[in-house]
């Protein structure tokens, strides 16, 4: 039997403004954004991830403090790339910092607007050999993976 982690709840203060950050700024894909009498909430998948966040009024953020979450991590093929990507989308990402020559040593940092802690690091690997294949007439198309 697997066990997949498909979603993570991320304690932020203003929906709204979050949602901006997660899918204008940092690229995120906004997969709903749920409105009820009893919750208001948003899910957000990365490109290319099996794992999405949801954040808003849900079970379990009441227990943690806005901008408490640090360590979440993120992998892309280029930290250069990745991080002038949200750099020019005015998000204020940390200098990149290897700290190994290996695949995955390389790393920068930026956090949300609550102060959520993100990691970003580079595997080069995943440029060829992606966790979740691409769809290819998807790629075909010219969309992201």
């Amino acid at each position: 039997m697997d066990w997949t982690l498909e979603v993570i709840v991320v304690p932020i203060s203003d929906l709204d403004r979050c949602i901006a950050f997660y899918a204008d700024q940092v690229g995120f894909k906004l997969d709903h954004h749920t409105v009820t009498e009893q919750m208001q909430f948003a899910q957000l998948t990365p490109r290319g991830s099996g794992c999405s966040i949801v954040i808003g009024n849900v079970p379990g953020q009441a227990q943690m403090e806005p901008g408490s979450l640090k360590g979440l991590q993120l992998v892309v093929s280029d930290a250069a790339a990745a991080r002038e990507e949200l750099l020019s989308r005015g998000v204020e990402a940390g200098e990149i910092m290897v700290l190994d020559e290996r695949d995955g040593g390389t790393l920068f940092s930026f956090e949300d607007p609550d102060g959520n802690g993100w990691v970003v690091q580079q595997i080069r690997a995943r440029a060829e050999k992606p966790l979740i294949p691409r769809d290819p007439e998807a790629a075909a198309a010219g969309e992201p993976a």
